[in-house]
């Protein structure tokens, strides 16, 4: 392994790492709707645990309602049981073969809420950068003790880590900032 590969590798997992957490960022639920707020919500389908986009249409019906087109008439009552009963607070009303689901407003306090979630996530993902900055060194620290590489080039490969884990964590501090502001938003 060389230089050039512990670099590559670092910023290929500092690369999943952010898109890891733009995924966390969608689950959290903001003043609008949209349909990836629906994601982790699980139906029975045939005795599996699918999640609802298997087995249906998740579309938006307008800013504030999400609308779901069950694929099987059967399973409008399972998908709409689904919604009521997963922990975010939805309260689905089926109008036909549509199961329409309103956003209730969120108030201030719930708000605040979400943005130390959203703080929170931010917290593990910038932990997930530091600890792969640490992995990277230690790989270039093995390449000098195993004399693959002079003391310079690990002094330069810590340095680009370093920048590279700088920039990765700024990228944080702004998806942070913007979803804060999006859940601030009245």
């Amino acid at each position: 392994m060389s230089i050039s590969d512990i670099k590559k590798n670092a910023e290929q997992k500092m690369a999943k790492s952010i898109d890891a957490f733009k995924n966390e960022l969608a689950k959290v639920r903001t003043g609008r709707a949209h349909p990836g707020i629906l994601d982790q919500v699980q139906v029975d389908y045939y005795g599996s645990m699918v999640p609802i986009s298997q087995v249906a249409n998740v579309t938006l019906v307008d800013a504030r309602t999400i609308g779901v087109s069950p694929w099987e008439k059967g399973l409008a009552p399972k998908i709409e049981k689904a919604i009521r009963e997963s922990d975010l607070g939805l309260n689905p009303a089926a109008q036909g073969d549509l199961i329409r689901v309103p956003m209730p407003p969120l108030t201030e306090e719930r708000r605040r809420e979400l943005t130390k979630v959203v703080k929170n996530a931010g917290e593990d993902a910038k932990v997930a950068v530091r600890n792969l900055r640490r992995d990277a060194n230690e790989q270039a620290k093995k390449l000098l003790k195993d004399k693959e590489i002079t003391e310079d080039e690990e002094r330069r490969s810590q340095d680009d880590v370093q920048k590279l884990t700088d920039k990765v964590i700024a990228d944080i501090d702004k998806l942070v900032q913007a979803k804060e502001a999006e859940v601030m938003a009245v």
